[in-house]
């Protein structure tokens, strides 16, 4: 068993890897004994594990990768593995896709506590870490998908400044006048909201990336979700026109009432399909005041995840919801709420309303802190922004 594992990852162990490191890569402290990657399936992970094995100086019999959805290891445990690992003194085992083992908690737990092994483990978005005895040990970072700097850099190979959210709402003029001294931001901005979302857009034409996407999608939905979360598997297709719905309608068009008669199915089945999306990083679900972890609290505005599933889905695509869409999955380190006035409340202190450039402070004339996110313009004034500005934020 153990030769065919070592096969396998030496395989991949010998396998080029990017050269361009993730903003991400560089947040987390890899002197953690045990860390995990969580997030969608395409935004990287894989590629984050190989370049942080690919850059310790062990020799290679001391490293090991392993991916669980590999047929070899389906009969053994995460034990079984570090148990002859340990007796090989392997010093670091990584393990890819850890949400196709049962009780991998319960198991990263006493790995912790007996084996001077370190463990780097990648999961889909949407596994919980709900042992508090594994959270004390593990630390957990959510990978998400690229950021629209990250998508320039990557594609002009040209290093650009990330800012935080206040640097952009105060000086928001300079730094945006600092890059449209370097580059034509609005030329790129299109061609991210099309395919720039995911890394794999690298190795992709446009056609091919769409038909990545829809894999990413499907495996998502019929892989990861269908069995964290028990669902029917007659009822897939419903996950999948939910998705479609939500391209072609306006922000916040999203009846829970109408959609679980139209689609057969009773209102707490739907809440429980809505969460699956929502874990699973194709959906973002908004309150104005969520109430909790309540599961069947109705969400006052539903987006796609991502402006590129809007370009896998929809054949009517929804220029606002694609607008909203890409501002959500810019501010992934923030906290943003639904807003009876303008369109989100960040970090429960500033209003942000989104819209095209013709767009006024109507809805938020009188508001403390309110900002427009502005798509279709390169600069700025005053509390007008640029909407692709906001890509910038990592």
């Amino acid at each position: 068993m153990f030769d065919k594992i070592k096969y396998y990852s030496n395989l991949f162990l010998s396998s080029k890897t990017p050269e361009y490191k993730r903003s991400i890569f560089n947040k987390i402290n890899f002197k953690e004994k045990i860390i995990g990657l969580k997030g969608a399936k395409g935004v990287g992970k894989t590629t984050i594990i190989h370049q942080y094995l690919n850059s310790l100086s062990f020799p290679l019999n001391e490293k090991l990768y392993i991916s669980l959805d590999n047929p070899i290891v389906e009969e053994f445990t995460l034990l079984d593995i570090v148990e002859e690992a340990h007796k090989r003194d392997v010093k670091i085992i990584a393990f890819d896709e850890i949400h196709y083992k049962k009780n991998f908690e319960r198991e990263l737990k006493t790995i912790y506590d007996f084996f001077d092994i370190q463990v780097v483990f990648s999961g889909s978005s949407a596994i919980a870490i709900s042992s508090s005895d594994l959270s004390r040990r593990a630390v957990i970072y959510d990978v998400p998908v690229l950021s629209f700097r990250e998508f320039l850099e990557l594609s002009l190979k040209e290093k650009f400044n990330s800012f935080s959210f206040e640097e952009i709402l105060q000086n928001h003029e300079e730094i945006a006048f600092n890059i449209i001294s370097e580059i034509k931001p609005i030329k790129y901005f299109e061609n991210y909201l099309q395919y720039g979302a995911y890394p794999f857009f690298l190795t992709s034409t446009e056609e091919s990336f769409i038909l990545k996407l829809i894999e990413v999608i499907n495996k998502t939905i019929e892989s990861d979700l269908l069995y964290l979360f028990n669902i029917d598997i007659r009822n897939i297709h419903i996950l999948k026109k939910m998705l479609v719905l939500l391209c072609e309608n306006p922000p916040g068009n999203f009846n829970v009432t109408t959609i679980s008669k139209e689609m057969g199915i009773n209102v707490r089945t739907l809440y429980n399909y809505i969460d699956a999306l929502n874990k699973g990083k194709l959906i973002h679900l908004l309150y104005y005041n969520k109430k909790g972890n309540a599961l069947f609290q109705k969400p006052d505005k539903v987006l796609l995840d991502n402006p590129n599933l809007f370009n896998a889905l929809c054949a009517n695509q929804n220029k606002g919801s694609i607008r909203e869409s890409f501002f959500i999955s810019q501010l992934q380190y923030h906290n943003i709420r639904y807003s009876k006035q303008g369109d989100y409340i960040i970090d429960n202190k500033y209003t942000i309303e989104i819209g095209g450039k013709n767009k006024t402070f109507k809805q938020i004339k009188d508001i403390k802190n309110a900002y427009l996110a502005i798509d279709d313009i390169e600069i700025g004034s005053d509390n007008k922004i640029p909407l692709w500005l906001f890509g910038f934020l990592y």
